[in-house]
């Protein structure tokens, strides 16, 4: 847990374009009582019993029902909704076009969230809809997605995210930017 908190940390440090809005954290988006929950917790790994997962037909992960409480929170924080952001974070991508550019995606604030065990919680998962669409050739590729942030409960088949976002823009991050 504390290798999430530590991306977290990381993942916050970017530095805003002349003209873009400033980066959210993803601690911004979770409750301090979940955050203090988090950093108590014990360290989990893909061995732990704890870790173990029910996985979906498409391959994804739900969560198990061994881990403390804080995992599965869908607790928010209400002044982020209707809110403009900027965050960053890495694509689990759900849907494409035509062009095979993804045009609805998870959001997760470390590369390989939903593919290993356990999956972010729920708030620190965002739904990203993109209509215009990115081409997205690998999910460990950092992306900075800025749009309009709602609370709003998703379940899907990969995970539950307790956020969307309609994205206006959504680029790549570059070593620029850090």
């Amino acid at each position: 847990m504390r290798r999430l908190l530590l991306t977290l940390v990381l993942l916050g440090t970017g530095l805003a374009h002349a003209g873009e809005l400033p980066e959210t954290d993803w601690l911004e988006l979770m409750p301090k009582s979940d955050q203090k929950a988090l950093e108590a917790m014990p360290e989990i790994d893909h061995n732990s019993p704890e870790a173990t997962g029910t996985f979906t037909e498409k391959g994804g992960m739900k969560q198990s029902k061994g881990l403390p409480a804080v995992m599965y929170s869908t607790k928010t924080v209400a002044s982020m909704n209707d809110k403009n952001i900027r965050l960053g974070g890495y694509p689990v991508p759900l849907e494409t076009d035509a062009k095979g550019h993804s045009t609805l995606f998870f959001l997760v604030p470390y590369p390989g969230a939903c593919i290993h065990v356990p999956p972010p919680p729920p708030n620190q998962l965002v739904l990203v809809r993109y209509p215009k669409g990115l081409k997205l050739n690998d999910i460990y590729t950092p992306l900075w997605v800025t749009g309009t942030l709602k609370i709003e409960k998703v379940s899907n088949d990969l995970a539950d995210a307790a956020y969307a976002l309609d994205a206006a823009k959504v680029r790549v991050v570059k070593e620029s930017d850090l």
